[in-house]
């Protein structure tokens, strides 16, 4: 049982990771791959998001593959067969946020169901 625990925390965090990157970012079909049909996000801009909406962003906006996010306290623990509880820390060129991410797996794909940020203020840094 640990082992399977291992893998899946590892498979989560390799998706959550595959989903910062400025490559994958770029490309809305990879990103849906990523993310469940019943995707929900709470931003940190108090925005909240579902699956279209993140794909419509992210084909206008612009990714630089020189932009890279910096992430540190990785945390996981798996909450029930096949749903992984992953918390971190963003620094995006000092814009500091926790990150929380619910992955479910769906057949032997791993996606991100949830996602909530909360930015870091400065002080707390």
């Amino acid at each position: 049982m640990r082992d399977e625990s291992e893998r899946a925390i590892q498979a989560a965090i390799d998706a959550e990771l595959r989903l910062l990157d400025p490559e994958v970012r770029a490309s809305p079909s990879l990103v849906r791959e990523l993310l469940d049909p019943e995707f929900t996000e709470f931003g940190a801009s108090g925005r909240r998001w579902d699956l279209e909406s993140v794909l419509a962003l992210m084909g206008a906006e612009t990714v630089s593959s020189e932009s890279s996010v910096n992430v540190s306290e990785m945390s996981a623990v798996v909450l029930a067969p096949g749903i992984v509880h992953l918390t971190y820390v963003t620094d995006d060129q000092g814009r500091r946020a926790w990150r929380s991410s619910l992955w479910r797996r769906a057949g032997t794909a791993w996606r991100m169901y949830f996602h909530q940020a909360t930015l870091v203020p400065s002080e707390a840094a």
